[in-house]
């Protein structure tokens, strides 16, 4: 509207052989980008109008053709908002199943389950999409509170099938299944069984990363079994480790060629302690010069922050650090150990 108004203003106030009446029909070219099919056509029709109205003062200006032109680009502006308006209301609907898709594969988790808080953070690198290869979990079961973070091969919606077949296994065994070594017998079927009825030429490389924590009810302890995945960072005391696996498992569906030996682990994790489990698109996020994030390192200059801080920092850090653009999907959660009242700090 204002190219149309200042293209008027200039048409009128200018002599004829400038002729920047010719630019009129730009103006609902250019609506059509951005308004409705009705505001478009009127656009145009205010157009016509105006070259009617230059005729009048300029009998010689060509007006015919120009009135034609603004004609035939107003129709055509007014299709291609129509069909704009249509892929806009398809993109919407599309969006809608997708976010119906993540809740169901990655539905919010608790914040609170007993003594552990619990934060998310999910980003997909695939472009407009909303889930991918990476998928996180938390449950609450008679054995304390169990968590899972897991990485497929391959990122964006690709790899969505597999993450849900493994994801999906988790939420059925977790409650059920007396110890981690179990659950993650349970994965390995489950991924396995996903692998072979998705025929791919790269099918034997159909595999994933996993890691499971559990965090038995005031036992003051958390008890991890990592298979592949990037080891948790453990905040305690002011200081911050990295929780190397004593002995290297497997990663998910490779267990028939290296091995199905699942090592536990038995760390201290008490009141005020807070471990931070992510999957390798947090380290492997790469700067302009092809470094890797130094995520260790960021937590030290970090400091001591409440899980979702924590979490809300790193995403925006990880932005920053490459240049707004994500090579892979990125998964991460935070957990802080909170004791009940009452109950004092073990050593």
């Amino acid at each position: 509207m204002i190219l149309t108004l200042l293209i008027s203003g200039l048409a009128f106030a200018t002599p004829r052989e400038i002729a920047f009446s010719r630019l009129l029909p730009a103006a609902p070219a250019l609506a059509a980008a951005l308004w409705a099919v009705v505001p478009t056509i009127l656009l145009g029709a205010f157009c016509l109008l105006v070259m009617i109205g230059l005729s009048l003062v300029y009998s010689d200006l060509g007006t015919p053709y120009t009135g034609a032109a603004i004609v035939a680009v107003t129709l055509a502006a007014a299709y291609a908002s129509h069909l704009r308006l249509e892929r806009e209301e398809m993109l919407f609907q599309v969006r809608l199943v997708a976010d119906a898709a993540q809740k169901v594969l990655l539905r919010p988790l608790p914040r609170r389950i007993q003594n552990v808080e619990i934060e998310s953070l999910y980003l997909a690198a695939q472009e407009q999409a909303r889930i991918g290869g990476d998928f996180y979990e938390a449950a609450d079961t008679p054995y304390g509170v169990r968590l899972l973070i897991g990485d497929v091969r391959g990122k964006g919606l690709k790899a969505v099938g597999a993450a849900s077949a493994v994801i999906n296994c988790f939420r059925e065994n977790a409650y059920d299944q007396p110890d981690l070594r179990s659950i993650i017998r349970r994965l390995e079927a489950s991924i396995a069984r996903h692998s072979l009825a998705t025929p791919a030429p790269d099918q034997p490389e159909h595999f994933a990363t996993a890691l499971i924590a559990e965090i038995p009810y005031g036992g003051g302890q958390v008890r991890i079994l990592n298979c592949g995945h990037p080891p948790p960072l453990l905040v305690q005391n002011g200081e911050i480790r990295v929780l190397e696996s004593s002995m290297p498992s497997p990663p998910l569906n490779l267990a028939t060629l290296l091995g199905d030996h699942y090592i536990v682990d038995t760390v201290t994790f008490c009141d005020g302690d807070q471990l931070l489990l992510y999957t390798d698109g947090v380290t492997e996020t790469r700067n302009r010069d092809g470094a890797f994030f130094p995520l260790p390192e960021w937590m030290r200059q970090l400091g001591p922050a409440p899980p979702r801080e924590l979490l809300d920092r790193l995403h925006r850090d990880l932005l920053h650090y490459s240049g707004g653009r994500l090579d892979d999907d990125i998964a991460a959660l935070a957990i802080r150990c909170r004791t009940p009242p009452g109950k004092e700090r073990s050593t």
